[in-house]
């Protein structure tokens, strides 16, 4: 990306009315990211709720248009952590992948709407070009913590 385009990210993230969070701390064995060559992993991050789990399942205590919100605030902390990564958002060339799961019933079958709050979001920050993704939505019967949504995000670098 050049300079001026990537001065975007930024302001997009202004214009969105979104501050950064500083990276969570691990609560069990994982580091929050992982650099290899010009890829980035984001460990899973599960959604929360005025700084706790984002408890629930869909299709139960959790409505889709709930599940897109906490889709939509676990991709902020992806971004406060990919930030702490790189040091730079403007330096991400493309984001790679999302996988997302979902707690939800078994006979709840919008996992992929659900995603769509992260996917999204990712779209409105870096553009269409950069932010425009492969992904996977998973139904699972169980998040750590109880969460109703975790998504883990892989992202290209440039130096």
């Amino acid at each position: 990306m050049s300079t001026a385009a990537s001065q975007d990210v930024y302001a997009r993230l202004n214009e969105l009315g979104i501050t950064l969070p500083p990276v969570a701390a691990p609560v069990a064995a994982y580091v929050p990211f992982v650099r290899s060559g010009n890829q980035i992993f984001l460990s899973g991050h599960i959604a929360k709720k005025d700084g706790k789990p984002w408890v629930g399942q869909l299709g139960k205590e959790v409505d889709t248009a709930t599940g897109q919100a906490a889709a939509r605030a676990i991709g902020i902390d992806l971004l406060g952590t990919l930030h702490a990564a790189v040091g730079d958002l403007n330096k991400i060339r493309r984001v790679v992948k999302l996988m997302s799961l979902v707690n939800s019933t078994p006979d709840f079958t919008e996992q992929h709407l659900v995603t769509n709050g992260c996917s999204e979001l990712m779209v409105q920050v870096f553009g269409s070009t950069v932010g425009a993704h492969a992904r996977s939505a998973f139904g699972v019967a169980q998040v750590p913590m109880g969460a109703c949504v975790e998504i883990d995000l892989i992202a290209e670098v440039q130096d």
